[in-house]
């Protein structure tokens, strides 16, 4: 049984979600208050976090900062806000993944379920704000990258793309959302920015361009970032 700890100040919400993820043997503990986050991670020692962004104490993005300052415990954050700036920041500061509200169970059920597989596949990090599949180590603090135990000296422009396709791990992402969250632009169907970097991005972890396994290309959604392939 997985431990959740959801930090939402909206009594109904949680009270709907709680009770569909406990139908699905994961154990949930409730936190109204921001400012009650940090104690309640460090008494209950969640597999996972649930957390919105607007909450009384002690906003979301707060709670994260602190979280991603001593450790890499997964957060998918949620957000009435459809604004893309938000949710760019919410990963950049490190949640691993972020829901729009209204918030459907099910989705989210999926969304965790996703997050936790690979926290398994890549094994607990041994530092603080180390993202591992296989081989390759990001330390997301010194923007180091390992790979096969040997520094890659990656342009500012494609670490920050490799990093959102490290945290979407397993997700297929459009040119439009890696333009949104890299950029805060759109895809305006001519823009070649995203596949320029990807290509760069392929050669240094020697994935084939014309059978890569490692960064795919999904023909007409986008692109994935496989971590079972570089865990070979």
């Amino acid at each position: 049984m997985k431990k959740v700890l959801l930090i939402e100040d909206d009594a109904r919400l949680a009270e709907l979600i709680s009770e569909y993820l406990c139908r699905y043997d994961f154990e949930v503990t409730l936190v109204l208050r921001g400012d009650l986050a940090l104690d309640a991670i460090a008494r209950e020692q969640p597999d996972v976090v649930v957390l919105d962004l607007m909450l009384p104490g002690m906003d979301g993005m707060d709670i994260c900062r602190a979280i991603r300052k001593t450790s890499s415990l997964p957060v998918l954050m949620l957000t009435a806000r459809a604004d893309i700036f938000d949710q760019v920041a919410g990963l950049e500061i490190g949640a691993d993944d972020y829901m729009l509200k209204p918030v459907e169970p099910r989705l989210l059920l999926a969304r965790l379920r996703v997050i936790l597989r690979w926290m398994e596949l890549r094994g607990q990090p041994t530092r603080g704000n180390l993202l591992q599949f296989g081989e390759l180590e990001v330390d997301l603090s010194a923007r180091q990258v390992c790979w096969k135990g040997r520094e890659v000296d990656l342009k500012t422009a494609d670490y920050n793309l490799f990093v959102i396709l490290l945290q979407a791990a397993g997700k297929v992402l459009s040119r439009d959302e890696l333009l949104k969250r890299w950029r805060g632009i759109g895809f305006d169907g001519l823009d070649r920015t995203v596949d320029v970097s990807i290509s760069r991005l392929r050669k240094c972890f020697d994935d084939d361009a014309n059978e890569p396994r490692k960064i795919k290309t999904v023909w007409g959604r986008g692109y994935l970032f496989s971590p079972i392939a570089w865990e070979e």
